[in-house]
């Protein structure tokens, strides 16, 4: 396991899916992640192959393997057992602080107590990720000195 940043994030497949198919919370959290080099989206082969799932029953193949060949490029790439779940294994394995999930059984009071007592991680949905994240002070915190602004283009 690497230590935890709060500069690292995991999406789960459902989050990674709403990003590309639909705008909202999901998206704006993700262009957050996009528009700042020095965060860093944590993500395992397994993760992608379910998140690529996902798209092409919702939409299509075609634009499945399309994202799946964008968010490669992205992604920082951890690997983990195949039995394990992929967004808590990302998390785990790549050192995030943060996963952003809508299922509701990794962020009940339950869940919070088990995960806590073994890896330093927040589940939140994207709609609270995105009411707590501030750059300026993530950027103090990781990188040291002035926040000088987003220095990519999410959409790109």
């Amino acid at each position: 396991m690497t230590e935890s940043s709060p500069a690292r994030i995991v999406a789960d497949a459902d989050v990674l899916a709403a990003d590309l198919l639909a705008a909202g919370a999901a998206r704006d959290a993700l262009d957050a992640v996009r528009a700042h080099s020095w965060v860093e989206l944590v993500a395992s082969d397994h993760l992608l192959d379910d998140a690529e799932a996902v798209i092409a029953d919702l939409a299509d193949p075609d634009l499945a393997s399309a994202w799946r060949e964008r968010i490669e490029d992205l992604r920082v790439e951890v690997e983990h057992p195949a039995g394990d779940h992929p967004a808590l294994a990302s998390a785990y394995r790549g050192g995030a602080a943060h996963l952003l999930s809508y299922d509701e059984s990794l962020r009940n009071a339950k869940a919070g107590a088990a995960l806590g007592s073994r890896l330093n991680v927040s589940v939140k949905t994207p709609e609270g990720f995105v009411g707590m994240f501030d750059a300026a002070s993530l950027y103090e915190a990781v990188e040291g000195g002035e926040y000088p602004g987003p220095d990519r283009d999410p959409r790109e």
